[in-house]
């Protein structure tokens, strides 16, 4: 599968209102989880992962809760200069008490993305993500290992997308490091020395306005800019799980593709982390098995 970008799906017709007035009204009390940066990077990180980094690893951003009208008061009046800031909030119970907003997820274009579903043999939607995030905010690049069909509400997002294969060239960090899925290289200011295979990569650009949707398949790496025309965009992911492939009637093909081969490392390094007890042996286990033998 790769991504594909679509402009008459019409799947958040209904949420293409959710500028940050209307959110306001409609949010208003509700906290949600608020991303600070001081740099425009928001680079992920897993928090239960930070303590197999020996204590030297430094959280690139700041998580907090925030009441939504605080959130949008400091939206209004940023300025370069400020602290950025990036809402990521789950649309779940706690937050959709408000009747205005589910009658708008109610009234999406459902019996087009479960037809998406059934026929490509996803999983369950697992969740939504509603995003806004401020003018020129980048998130790097970066897999997943869902499903994801992001729609753009407000604003404008830049996307870079590489493929599976690139995983080599994108040199993502170890499975137990709290920026696991991420590259390593800064695409601003890449370190050739180090990741010398960088300089082949070539990406694809797709550029989403309001009521775009783009489908984006697990493992297919993403690079994420919110554009300047507008002080901040607002975006929305609907999240599958990967479909069944034990016990149906998919049929393994081989060769393999780029994202099966990218599961089978990261499993054979999650393996070697559960084994060793130590991430500081993985590297050069890995190093002993290959250097003479396959090199």
């Amino acid at each position: 599968m790769k991504p594909v970008v679509l402009t008459d799906t019409n799947l958040v017709g209904s949420a293409l209102k959710w500028n940050c007035h209307y959110l306001q009204e409609t949010l208003g009390n509700n906290l949600c989880t608020v991303y600070l940066s001081k740099t425009h990077k928001f680079k992920y990180f897993d928090v239960n992962q930070t303590k197999k980094c020996d204590n030297d690893f430094s959280p690139p951003t700041e998580k907090v809760l925030m009441k939504f009208q605080e959130f949008a008061k400091h939206l209004k009046s940023w300025e370069e200069g400020d602290r950025r800031l990036y809402m990521q909030q789950l649309l779940n119970e706690k937050i959709l008490n408000s009747s205005q907003l589910v009658n708008d997820i109610l009234t999406f274009n459902w019996s087009w993305i479960r037809r998406q579903q059934k026929q490509n043999n996803w999983g369950p939607l697992t969740a939504n993500l509603l995003m806004i995030s401020t003018q020129g905010n980048v998130t790097p690049a970066h897999f997943d290992n869902q499903q994801n069909v992001f729609a753009q509400i407000y604003g404008y997002k830049r996307f870079i997308l590489f493929p599976p294969e690139d995983y080599d060239k994108l040199y993502p960090h170890p499975v137990w490091h709290p920026h696991d899925r991420q590259s390593q290289v800064d695409f601003e200011n890449p370190d050739y020395t180090k990741f010398p295979k960088f300089r082949e990569i070539k990406g694809h650009e797709a550029v989403l306005g309001p009521g775009d949707v783009l489908y984006l398949p697990l493992y297919w790496w993403h690079h994420v800019e919110s554009l300047c025309q507008t002080q901040y965009t607002t975006s929305l992911t609907f999240w599958y799980k990967a479909g069944p492939t034990h016990g149906s009637s998919v049929t393994t093909m081989y060769p393999l593709e780029g994202y099966q081969k990218m599961a089978i490392m990261r499993n054979v390094e999650k393996m070697l982390v559960e084994t060793l007890k130590d991430v500081n042996e993985v590297g050069p286990l890995l190093r002993a098995i290959l250097e003479g033998r396959y090199t």
